[in-house]
């Protein structure tokens, strides 16, 4: 008695054996005996699906979890540029040196991000004022106006020197400073108790105080280094010798003469043109 609708024939191409048990695949749904149930005796396609490996780290050796349907490179990538501790991985993320100063956050980031108020540095998430509670002191400070305060206060001590100078320098030989005015008994009374001093030594101001009349302590200071930068190029021109000197006078001589007799032959030329005319 035969039955011939019962059971099925093994899928493998060598084998072809009729199973009254037969078991599918779940990988690649196809029907197979015992003997050829497994994914190596069948050689099967779609054993990647189910054949789940987990991936572990180059440089630390530590198992990484992944969900199905990802990626292993990238969450390994993921894993070394965050979580790895060896030490390559390590050396690589110190290009992440500015950290937030934000209260509790551990954000870092490539390149500083400074607020223009307080002047700290903060990450993309925080670094509008409103997103790190900024709090300055009175009137927020331009970027312009926080390098000029830099600038001062690092000569902070040269400034201090400079100015009890120019205060030793105003004053007059009387002792009175010379923009306080004075009564005229005062006056009197100075002049027969001091010895002569011409108007000009008394009425003299120092250039460090001249030049800073009407200017900021910005543009004094610009003032100041242009005039250290000037006096420095003139004292590194080199000295000329005797004979360089009378070279160099005999040189403009002749560059005098020769630009007189070129002005006397213009004046000639002229007279000439008058006269045809």
């Amino acid at each position: 008695m035969e039955f011939p609708d019962l059971g099925e024939h093994c899928s493998e191409k060598s084998c072809k054996r009729l199973d009254f048990l037969p078991m599918k695949c779940d990988a690649c749904e196809e029907i197979f005996c015992k003997d050829h149930i497994t994914y190596a005796n069948h050689k099967c396609t779609s054993s990647y699906k189910k054949d789940i490996q987990v991936p572990v780290c180059p440089l630390c050796n530590t198992p990484i979890p992944i969900r199905r349907g990802e990626m292993p490179d990238i969450k390994v990538g993921e894993h070394i540029d965050r979580d790895c501790k060896s030490d390559p991985a390590q050396r690589k993320r110190k290009i992440f040196t500015n950290k937030c100063s934000k209260g509790g956050c551990k954000q870092k980031e490539m390149i500083r991000v400074t607020c223009d108020q307080c002047h700290l540095n903060y990450c993309l998430k925080h670094r509008h004022p409103l997103d790190h509670d900024c709090k300055t002191d009175g009137k927020p400070v331009s970027k312009s106006g926080h390098a000029a305060l830099m600038r001062a206060q690092a000569p902070s001590s040269s400034n201090a020197a400079a100015s009890s100078t120019r205060g030793n320098c105003r004053t007059m030989s009387n002792g009175v400073t010379g923009t306080r005015p004075q009564s005229s008994s005062a006056q009197r009374i100075n002049a027969a108790s001091s010895p002569m001093v011409s108007p000009t030594a008394q009425n003299v101001i120092p250039p460090s105080a001249s030049f800073q009349v009407g200017l900021t302590e910005e543009q004094a200071l610009q003032r100041a280094l242009e005039m250290s930068l000037a006096e420095s190029a003139r004292a590194s021109q080199p000295t000329l010798s005797p004979q360089e000197q009378e070279d160099l006078a005999l040189a403009q001589a002749l560059a005098a003469s020769e630009e007189e007799y070129r002005r006397q032959q213009q004046r000639q030329q002229v007279a000439r043109n008058l006269s045809s005319q």
